[in-house]
């Protein structure tokens, strides 16, 4: 069988990326929605976080990505020490991370875990689906932070904040839509309604906070939620 070709080709993002925080080992970076954080294979995509910042920081490794349309907080290093020394502390999870989201409904629980395993999906690349027998385990923990009550015959929302146990792809929007309560604006697993709700995916990076590799002391980067 062969492999699924992505011939998608990202839209041009004209936002600029913040630097949140700078010293000689790394930088915090605001990503804005809508820019790659690597280039694409495809080469209308060259443009990305990594491209942006080799030019001014030509050492600039990239330690974790986010999905096109999410924003928020990264940490880049900036040789290679610094990156293996971050690189270990994302293999322990002993990062922390911590995103708002508004999702679609209204949600009846202030609080929960959502432990679904996530697995490629062959048929409708580039999505990733649930799967119990073959999926890598996944586990988001939300609390909710406030609830819109939609007008009319208008669906509501909720906001949440999540913090992902584990770190697979596209995991916060999958759960969210297992519960039955995508992410607005999201354009792979939300329903015609949710994605019409929002002009951009409501998914937003907020805090990440790790062990400075030359410090050793805790470090929280944070990047202020912009919907």
């Amino acid at each position: 069988m062969s492999l699924p070709i992505d011939t998608f080709v990202a839209p041009p993002c004209s936002e600029a990326i913040r630097i949140l925080y700078q010293d000689d080992s790394l930088l915090l970076i605001n990503k804005p929605s809508g820019l790659l954080s690597l280039s694409g294979k495809n080469p209308l995509n060259w443009d990305s976080v990594h491209y942006r910042l080799v030019q001014q920081f030509p050492t600039a490794l990239l330690l974790h990505r986010l999905d096109l349309g999410t924003s928020g907080v990264l940490v880049i290093a900036l040789n290679k020490p610094v990156a293996a020394h971050i690189n270990r502390q994302f293999q322990a999870r002993t990062v922390v991370k911590t995103y708002q989201a508004v999702l679609a409904g209204c949600l009846k629980e202030e609080t929960g875990q959502i432990d679904l395993p996530i697995a490629k999906d062959p048929i409708n690349f580039p999505r990733l689906k649930v799967c119990l027998t073959s999926g890598k385990a996944a586990s988001s923990h939300y609390r909710v932070l406030e609830r819109i009550t939609g007008q009319g015959d208008a669906l509501g929302s909720t906001r949440v904040r999540f913090s992902p146990l584990t770190g697979r792809t596209h995991q916060l929007r999958i759960h969210s839509a297992a519960l039955g309560h995508p992410i607005l604006g999201c354009d792979l697993y939300g329903t015609p309604q949710s994605e019409r709700m929002a002009s951009r995916l409501l998914l937003h990076a907020e805090t990440l906070a790790f062990e400075h590799p030359v410090s050793g002391e805790r470090f929280l980067g944070r990047s202020d939620c912009p919907f």
